[in-house]
């Protein structure tokens, strides 16, 4: 059956609440004076796990922020509207699963951001919409693409020093995987009528038999003639008369 997709508060509330929390913890890390880089993924130590966790929740300035809250906010809010049953799969599993991979591969450097959840979401919702063929989704993965293709780029190692591309592919991967192996409903495939189809043969269709080749309508059905009714024809309906003599100009009787 086809799918509806319908609006819910979760579209604007999930989005804004999980950007709202890495606002938070960076504004107390800066009133507070605390450094929480050291809490990020440190590759291949066991302390290191603990950044699996807490590396997303976790930035180094402001614009490395800033940089992070406005895809999350354009990629949740859409994960959330057009998948709304995998959206919190994608998410808390797309954290573990990048943080794994990034401790892995990883250099030994504290790796830190959210990038790696916004990599996480443009693989799932890029690949899910190909494999699913469905219009709106195949739409939605092409917006993805104009939008974010730029950031493939960034996967690749001596882009930047300062970039975890190690992040950024472990979360491309972890979306690709989610995105094969996550069930979504069978969406309705656009229907193609009889005459839309290349074999279609307009001397066979008995619609179109209906018309020449000027596109003037034949065999048309037969006129229903109405039989006229004779002119002396009366009808049944009863009409009385009622004569009223004028008082006024009634004569006297003589004396």
């Amino acid at each position: 059956m086809e799918r509806e997709f319908k609006y819910t508060n979760a579209v604007i509330a999930l989005p804004l609440f999980f950007v709202l929390s890495l606002w938070i913890v960076y504004w107390v890390e800066i009133r507070f004076h605390y450094n929480f880089a050291t809490n990020g993924i440190l590759p291949r130590t066991f302390s290191g796990l603990q950044g699996v966790l807490f590396s997303p929740f976790i930035h180094s300035d402001l614009g490395h922020l800033y940089n992070n809250s406005v895809p999350l906010l354009i990629l949740l809010a859409a994960l959330q509207f057009f998948y709304p049953k995998q959206s919190f799969a994608v998410i808390v599993y797309g954290i573990l699963l990048t943080g794994i991979f990034t401790w892995l591969i990883g250099r030994t450097s504290y790796h830190i951001g959210a990038s790696g959840l916004i990599y996480v979401l443009v693989g799932f919702v890029f690949l899910k919409g190909i494999i699913t063929k469905y219009f709106r989704l195949v739409a939605l993965s092409l917006t993805v693409v104009i939008l974010y293709g730029g950031m493939v780029w960034y996967i690749f190692p001596k882009v930047d020093e300062a970039i975890s591309w190690e992040g950024h592919l472990a979360g491309l991967l972890s979306g690709f995987i989610f995105a094969i192996f996550f069930k979504t409903p069978e969406y309705k495939k656009v229907i193609k009528y009889d005459w839309e189809k290349k074999d279609f043969d307009a001397s066979e269709d008995k619609f179109m038999q209906r018309f020449d080749e000027n596109g003037n309508f034949v065999n048309l059905p037969e006129e229903v003639i109405e039989e006229e009714q004779p002119a002396h024809f009366t009808s049944n309906i009863l009409i009385n008369y009622e004569i009223i003599a004028d008082k006024k100009n009634e004569s006297k009787p003589e004396s």
